[in-house]
């Protein structure tokens, strides 16, 4: 198995991976209500880091206004900082290389969870028509105003700078999911008339100059994004699915062809059920981008497969719930050894249970 693709070196940014097996960023609630990362963090990480492997961590708010789940950490302060150094030098220490998601999640908050009622904010004033995970019916969010869009994108930088100051090795934005950027991007939740809305190059106008202000601050060998085009999870629909991130791939293609990677969701992933990883729909995007591709979605069940795709493709590939259960899922991918199952009702709670307990494969069995 070790001669596979997917097992075989490649280069992301400066930092040279000894595989392409990518711990895909996943929300946990294990953070304080400060949102500062504490000591569970540290372990869980470190648990999971591998010589010359990528981890993405867990989607981190960029300022307080950002979002505000509760025990989702952030980076927008000094002890937040200080805390996510913690994590960083336990992952350097296994020679490990690990990336920050930035994350606003526009309207997918809630006003009662801003530190002052503050109200939401989005695109357009469009509410999430599905329950909130909380069960309430969502809000409907204030549609930003231009000077307010380029106050966020400054967000971005400062973030990625603090990311950066507390050991990270990059920054992946998220631009996915139904989260603000994805807002912008999609029809369905973008009814602008402005600069920001409208045409392909409008609605995509706010990611690019995420991409462009995290460059400029960070580098774009330090910098990458994450996509998910036609995804239908928070509201998310557009009209021109392939030719909105077409255009959108060889935007960055053409002005930051150093990006450290793109990382695309396939659009039939499910984030609830148990969906399987069968149908390659990223083709467009992957024929467009020249540096270092990450497939994500549905591979937990689906290992083979993802083996597959990336001897087919190169591709480095992302899992979730298979990472969560199997601290050490590289190793137990290169030698065949049996996964763990994960326990979905742990994934949202707050302490060690379903989070730190995971076993590591025992050889001498």
């Amino acid at each position: 198995m070790s001669a596979r693709a997917i097992f075989s070196p490649i280069k992301v940014g400066k930092n040279s991976l000894q595989h392409r097996v990518v711990l895909a960023p996943l929300t946990r609630f294990r953070a304080t209500t400060e949102a500062v990362p504490t000591d569970l963090l540290v372990e869980y990480y470190k648990q999971r880091a591998t010589e010359g492997g990528l981890l993405i961590t867990e989607a981190t708010f960029i300022d307080r206004l950002a979002g505000a789940y509760p025990q989702a950490p952030g980076i927008y302060t000094q002890e937040q900082i200080e805390g996510w150094k913690k994590v960083t030098s336990a992952v350097h220490e296994k020679k490990g290389t690990i990336f920050l998601q930035l994350w606003h999640i526009g309207r997918a908050g809630s006003k009662f969870l801003n530190p002052n009622q503050e109200q939401i904010v989005s695109a357009s004033a469009i509410a999430i028509t599905a329950p909130s995970l909380s069960g309430t019916k969502h809000e409907i969010p204030r549609a930003l105003e231009i000077e307010e869009i380029k106050d966020i994108v400054n967000q971005y930088a400062r973030a990625a700078k603090n990311a950066i100051e507390a050991g990270f090795d990059g920054v992946e934005i998220h631009g996915a999911n139904g989260y603000l950027i994805d807002q912008f991007i999609n029809t369905s939740s973008n009814k602008r008339t402005d600069i920001y809305g409208g045409s392909i190059e409008n609605r995509t106008r706010f990611a690019r100059e995420v991409i462009d202000a995290v460059v400029e601050a960070i580098g774009a060998e330090k910098t990458a994004i994450r996509f998910s085009p036609g995804g239908a999870f928070q509201d998310m629909k557009d009209d021109t699915v392939v030719e909105t991130w077409t255009y959108l791939t060889s935007e960055i293609q053409k002005n930051h062809p150093q990006l450290a990677y793109l990382h695309f969701v396939e659009a039939r992933g499910d984030t609830i059920g148990e969906s399987v990883n069968t149908v390659d729909t990223l083709a467009p995007y992957r024929q467009i981008w020249k540096g270092p591709f990450i497939t994500a979605s549905g591979f937990s069940n689906a290992t083979q497969e993802a083996i597959d795709l990336a001897e087919k493709t190169g591709d480095l590939i992302a899992f979730g719930r298979a990472f969560i259960a199997n601290p050490d899922l590289p190793e137990r991918l290169r030698n065949g050894w049996e996964l763990n199952k994960y326990n979905r009702n742990t994934f949202y709670t707050h302490d060690a249970v379903g989070y730190t307990d995971y076993p590591f494969y025992d050889t001498k069995n």
